[in-house]
Order: C-alpha cells, then sequence, then structure tokens
C-alpha cells in the first residue's frame, strides 16, 4: 500500500527518485535522438526508439497497427521523401514514471514542412527492456 500512495503522490505532484530522474533523462535522450534522425530525414534511425518487436504497438488517425517493421514501413509510406518529414519537434512534454520499469509519456509534436504543417498529441508508454528505453506502446493523433 505504501509504494502505492508513493507512486500516487509522484505521478500527481512530480517527486521523483533519483532513479526515476536518471530513467526520465534517459528517456528524453530518446526522444531528443528521435527527433535528430526524423530532421535528418532517416526513419531506420528514428524507429530506434521503438520496441524492436511484433508487439509493438501504434495506433494513429488510420487505426492501430502492430509490429516494429509493419510500423516502420508505416512510417516509410506516410513520409517518402525528406522533404515530405519535414522539420519535427516535440513539446509539452510529461514524464510519469510507474513501477517495474515503465514510464507513460504524454506530450505535442509538430512538423512544419514546405507542402503544409502537421501537429498533434501522442502517448507513450515506454518500458525499460536489458538496460535500455524502448517505446513499446504509441497512440499518436
Amino acid at each position: 500500500m505504501k509504494n502505492y500512495l508513493c507512486l500516487i503522490f509522484a505521478i500527481c505532484f512530480g517527486t521523483h527518485s533519483i532513479a526515476q530522474q536518471n530513467d526520465v533523462a534517459k528517456i528524453k535522450a530518446v526522444l531528443t535522438n528521435q527527433v535528430s534522425a526524423w530532421n535528418e530525414g532517416n526513419i531506420p534511425e528514428y524507429m530506434r526508439g521503438y520496441w524492436k518487436n511484433d508487439s509493438l504497438l501504434f495506433i494513429g488517425k488510420n487505426g492501430i497497427t502492430y509490429g516494429w517493421e509493419q510500423t516502420l514501413k508505416r512510417y516509410q509510406k506516410g513520409y517518402p521523401t525528406k522533404e515530405s518529414m519535414g522539420y519535427l519537434k516535440f513539446g509539452d512534454l510529461k514524464f510519469m514514471p510507474l513501477p517495474e520499469g515503465f514510464c507513460f509519456v504524454t506530450g505535442s509534436w509538430y512538423i512544419e514542412r514546405k507542402e503544409g504543417n502537421l501537429e498533434g498529441w501522442f502517448s507513450l508508454l515506454f518500458r525499460k527492456i536489458k538496460g535500455n528505453w524502448y517505446i513499446i506502446a504509441d497512440h499518436s493523433s
């Protein structure tokens, strides 16, 4: 019960242990690397932030995609050129560390491009796997 109350307090009031702060910094680094890769037009590198597994879950405006390979193909189809990818920025990031090596992250995304800008919101479920943080579920709209 004590751990549960500590978790509720941490989520509601933003109090995180040193270990959680280190994990949040590592998750921020994953997101920063994704932005850099996107802005270089490198979708495979962008995908390094995702769990390379058939159980990866991506939910977007066109429905649900399962698996790393299918998510990669979805991105490549939707953004076939560097110009179509534009310039990505994340904002409004909120990190909610959860027990057992999980973290829930919400934020906004914005893509600036010549053919028209895009923007929306996302929620990501990160999981620490073999010492590294990966997105295991992404709901972007």
